[in-house]
């Protein structure tokens, strides 16, 4: 990923077949502990940020491919030939594009929150990003990119119910270096171009799609086409999450992880 070979920063922790949880466009993966505190007893989760988020920085990657080479050096520097992937939004985008064109690396696939193409909903919100972005380096405050993400990401129920934490988790995207927001445009980027549909039917492992209903960025509709298009694929619905699903109810993504992983990995070879 880099002249000086550095691998993207992560955790590796547990026993088991191993997960290797995918971030979100803008997450960090310390958001995932609350989906990690559930699988951590039955699986060896891998968990990183990738190239251009908080812990693994520098200036992101401006297609999908960049970051498939990158989880795949990770995958090798810690001899790990075979994971299951759980990737949400953007994560769900890379593990989509590396089960297909790296089929023999991943054990099955749940992507939560995902699409094949950028809706329009979601290329709104790129131009939206790229404004404030553009306008943070001048001095504009930070905390609107935050702002941003919460008009678009949550539902009106959990933006009602949990203002003081958005208001404190808004404190810390104002503290976050300039240079941060500087290297998210390979994100925004991938985002905007983003086509996966030639991918869709040559991924072969185990897939659950997993939808959140009130999804104002990806509409639920767009993931059940999405899911149709790949082989044997699976469908579960939350009923009232918005996209941010991870944050909204980390219980209910859990079970459903759970549940999955546990059939495929009982299920005999030629069962799937």
């Amino acid at each position: 990923m880099s002249e000086a070979d550095k691998v993207l920063t992560h955790r590796l922790e547990g026993e088991g077949e191993t997960v290797l949880l995918l971030n979100g466009g803008f997450m960090t993966f310390a958001s995932w502990e609350p989906v990690a505190s559930h699988l951590r007893g039955s699986f060896q989760l891998l968990l990183c940020d990738l190239l251009g988020q908080i812990l693994t920085p520098g200036a992101s990657h401006a297609d999908l491919d960049g970051n498939v080479v990158d989880v795949e050096a990770l995958l090798d520097a810690l001899g790990l030939e075979r994971v299951h992937v759980l990737g949400t939004s953007f994560g769900a985008f890379v593990g989509l594009r590396l089960a297909a064109t790296r089929p023999e690396r991943v054990l099955s696939l749940i992507a939560a929150t995902a699409s094949d193409i950028a809706t329009p909903a979601m290329l709104r919100g790129v131009r939206d990003l790229r404004r404030v972005l553009a306008e943070i380096p001048g001095g504009a405050d930070p905390g609107q990119f935050h702002d941003l993400l919460v008009k678009d990401v949550y539902s009106p129920s959990f933006v009602a119910g949990h203002r003081n934490e958005l208001s404190a988790r808004r404190k810390l995207i104002e503290k976050l270096p300039p240079s941060w927001f500087g290297g998210l445009d390979g994100i925004v980027t991938c985002t905007e171009r983003l086509d996966l549909r030639p991918d869709l039917g040559r991924v072969r492992c185990p897939t659950l799609v997993v939808i959140a209903r009130r999804d104002a960025v990806i509409p639920p509709e767009q993931s059940r086409a999405m899911a149709a298009a790949i082989p044997e694929a699976r469908v579960v619905e939350h009923p009232t999450s918005g996209h941010a699903l991870v944050a909204e109810d980390p219980d209910w993504l859990a079970q459903q992880v759970q549940t999955f992983l546990q059939e495929v990995v009982a299920r005999p070879a030629t069962a799937f």
